[in-house]
Order: structure tokens, then C-alpha cells, then sequence
């Protein structure tokens, strides 16, 4: 309970309502319609109110963090109800609610300096932050780590985003320098794949030369030159490398059809030759056998050599009998076919242009996703309900996409 209201007012007897302070009485209003008493409860209920306000602003100082008043906003706020206390038609110990006030200012201008301090070193620490992510993307830059330093490139920046903004020239300067970094790495990125197409390119060009020979010498008559020029031609046809993976079938296609033509007519003709077609046949059989004792393939250069020593002597058998000879170069097909595979597997998976497609599709569609995002949220924020819906129907298909194009991608980080 407060102390009664006759120790801080009084009614005089023409009912003029006085106040009581440090600088003497001050009338605040008059009472006509009761008692003394009742006048100076309702005057009293007038100061209660102002206390109230004072109460709530002193605990709305003690609250911290995220939750905390402005300072600049409680020292207004503390202002405007000094005023309000100084010429209150109240009674009440005003002076007292006037004293609470100043230890409230007091409160106020240390929260002030905190607040300052707190945000003198969030900049500091920004600055500091951003300042290390614009020299590590000036390091990245010369990398040829394409996809390590790619990843990191995009983290640097997801990184910039999520820092506070300093000031308007530091924070530009800082940008700057990551921006360019990250247009100089791109620029090296892009053109090192386009080298690499380039290169590609006259792979596939040299392998058209070799399937040209190839196919003006499939109707030749003259066996042992023309299937050694075949030989010949095969080993060049390994050793040019790989060109785009969309048209190297094709052209392997291609090139062995011109190859078994060949072969095939020389073997006809050698097949009515030879005399010896069944120990030829028996000899292939032991070779097959050896060639299959390869598999499964676990060291696929080893397994390719073996298979090359048989392949030589494979040809130097001859001919066999042309009801087996289907059978039995089938089966020698699938352990060369089972050696190409684990070498196209583990080419595959060290192609970096094959990589560097997946990835750029990966991030293609992560990208569209998160602009769609975008898109449907400010949709839906401006009650647009149709351009959202279709947004995220756009989201939904490419969600489908990225899931795929990262399945793909996994086959490279086996």
C-alpha cells in the first residue's frame, strides 16, 4: 500500500485540488461533486496511472537482447513523460516519480553505450570476416581445381550474403575484390573446357581420317598387308584418345564395321584354304580358355596386356572352322568387351568435361530452383495465388531434374 494521498495533496475549503512538491503546492484542479477525500482518491488515481507508465519503462530497461528497446527510443519516451509528471493534474509523490526518472536516463545512456560498443564490434568483426572471404576468393581464383574451388567460390559468396553490410565504401571495395575473383576463376574455368572440347574436336576429326582408311581398305584381297595395315590402324585408333562421349560409339561402329568386313571376307577365304581349321580351333579353344581365365576384371591394364599377348597369337593361329568361329570369338568379345568396360568405367570417372557438364547442370537447376523460390514467394506475398501455384509447380519438375542430375553426378565421386 502507498502512502495515503493527504500526505501529498490537500483540498482546500473553496474545493481547489493542491499538490504537494520540492518547490511548494501546486493547484491541479477542483472538487465539487464529494468529499475531500474522494477528491484526492480520484487525483491519486491519476498519479497511480503516471507510476504505472514509469514501472513499465523501467522493466522494458532490464530486458536484453533482440527484445531490448532502442535506447534513443526509451530516453524520447523518458522525455515525454518527465513533461507529462512535471504539470500532472495528479497527487502523488511526484518528485519521487521524477527521481525514478533520472536513474532511468542514467540506465538508458549506459544501454546507449552498450548498444554502440556491441555494434562498433559486429562491424569490426564483419570487416574482418569479409576481408578474409575477398582474399580467399583472390586465392581460388588461379586454382584448377575446378570443382573443389567452383563449390568454394559459391560458399564464399552464399557466405557475403549472410554477413552484416559495413559501411557503403568498405563493404563496395570488399565486393569488388570477391567479384572479381570469382569472374576471373569463372573466365580460366570456361575456357579451360573449351579447350578441352577444342581438343576433343581433333580426336574426332583424326578418327574420321582412320575410319576412311579404314573403310577404302575393307574390300581388299591382299590379306596379310592389308589385315597388318588393320592392326596398325587399330593401335592408333587407342592411342588417339577419346572424343565427345555422344559421337565415340558411333565412330567406333563405324570403324569395326569396316574392320569385320575385312576380316570377314579374308576369313572365308582362308577357311577353304586351310587344311588345319580344326587344330586351329583347338589351339583358339586353349587361348579363350586363357582369356577367360581373366574374369572378373580387378586390374583392368594387366587384364588388357594378357589379352593382347592372346589377341597376338590369336592371329597368328589362322582360321577356323566357320560354324565355330561365331562361338568362339564370341567368347574371347566378352572378355575383351568386360576389360573395355572397366576401362571406360574408370576413363569415366576421371573425365573431368563429363564432371564439369554434371556439375554445371546441378547447379543450373539449384539455382532456377532458388529463384523460383523467389518468384512464388513474392507471388504469394502480393496475393498473386496462380503465379505462385505455378512457380511451384516449376519448382516441383526441377526438384525431379536436380534429383537426377545429382544422381548422375555421384557416378564421379565413387
Amino acid at each position: 500500500m502507498g502512502e495515503a494521498p493527504e500526505a501529498w495533496g490537500r483540498v482546500a475549503e473553496d474545493g481547489t485540488v493542491y499538490v504537494r512538491t520540492a518547490d511548494g503546492e501546486r493547484q491541479v484542479g477542483s472538487w465539487a461533486a464529494g468529499s475531500p477525500d474522494e477528491a484526492l482518491a480520484y487525483y491519486q488515481r491519476k498519479f497511480d496511472g503516471l507510476k504505472v507508465e514509469v514501472d513499465l519503462l523501467a522493466n522494458r530497461l532490464k530486458q536484453t537482447g533482440p527484445a531490448a528497446p532502442s535506447p534513443k527510443d526509451t530516453l524520447d519516451k523518458i522525455g515525454k513523460l518527465r513533461e507529462s509528471i512535471a504539470g500532472a493534474a495528479a497527487v502523488g509523490d511526484l518528485d519521487g516519480l521524477l527521481a525514478r526518472l533520472d536513474g532511468l536516463v542514467e540506465l538508458a545512456e549506459q544501454r546507449r553505450a552498450e548498444h554502440k560498443a556491441a555494434r562498433e564490434q559486429q562491424q569490426a568483426e564483419a570487416r574482418t570476416a569479409k576481408q578474409a572471404l575477398a582474399e580467399e576468393a583472390e586465392r581460388l581464383a588461379a586454382s584448377t581445381e575446378w570443382r573443389v574451388a567452383g563449390d568454394r567460390m559459391k560458399a564464399l559468396l552464399e557466405e557475403w550474403k549472410a554477413a552484416p553490410r559495413l559501411d557503403r565504401k568498405t563493404d563496395d571495395e570488399l565486393w569488388h575484390r570477391l567479384s572479381q575473383s570469382r569472374s576471373a576463376f569463372a573466365k580460366r574455368r570456361k575456357q579451360h573446357f573449351a579447350e578441352l572440347d577444342a581438343q576433343r574436336g581433333e580426336i574426332r576429326a583424326h578418327k574420321e581420317q582412320l575410319i576412311a582408311e579404314a573403310e577404302s581398305l575393307q574390300d581388299s584381297t591382299d590379306w596379310n598387308t592389308t589385315a597388318g595395315r588393320f592392326r596398325d590402324l587399330m593401335s592408333e585408333w587407342k592411342t588417339a584418345g577419346r572424343a565427345q562421349r555422344d559421337v565415340e560409339d558411333e565412330l567406333w561402329k563405324r570403324f569395326k564395321a569396316a574392320q569385320d568386313t575385312f576380316f570377314a571376307a579374308r576369313n572365308a577365304v582362308l577357311d577353304e584354304r586351310s587344311g588345319a581349321e580344326r587344330e586351329n580351333l583347338a589351339a583358339k579353344e586353349v587361348l579363350v580358355a586363357e582369356a577367360e581365365a581373366l574374369l572378373p576384371i580387378t586390374d583392368h591394364r594387366a587384364a588388357r596386356t594378357a589379352l593382347r599377348s592372346i589377341n597376338e597369337r590369336w592371329e597368328a593361329i589362322g582360321p577356323v572352322p566357320r560354324d565355330a568361329r561365331g562361338r568362339i570369338e564370341g567368347r574371347l568379345h566378352t572378355v575383351d568387351r568386360a576389360i573395355a568396360d572397366a576401362e571406360a568405367a574408370e576413363l569415366s570417372r576421371k573425365d573431368p568435361e563429363k564432371r564439369a557438364r554434371a556439375e554445371a547442370t546441378v547447379e543450373q537447376l539449384r539455382t532456377a530452383i532458388e529463384k523460383l523460390r523467389g518468384q512464388a514467394e513474392k507471388a504469394r506475398t502480393a496475393g498473386q495465388e496462380k503465379k505462385a501455384a505455378d512457380a511451384e509447380a516449376s519448382i516441383a519438375a526441377r526438384q525431379e531434374w536436380l534429383a537426377e542430375a545429382e544422381k548422375a553426378l555421384e557416378e564421379f565421386t565413387r
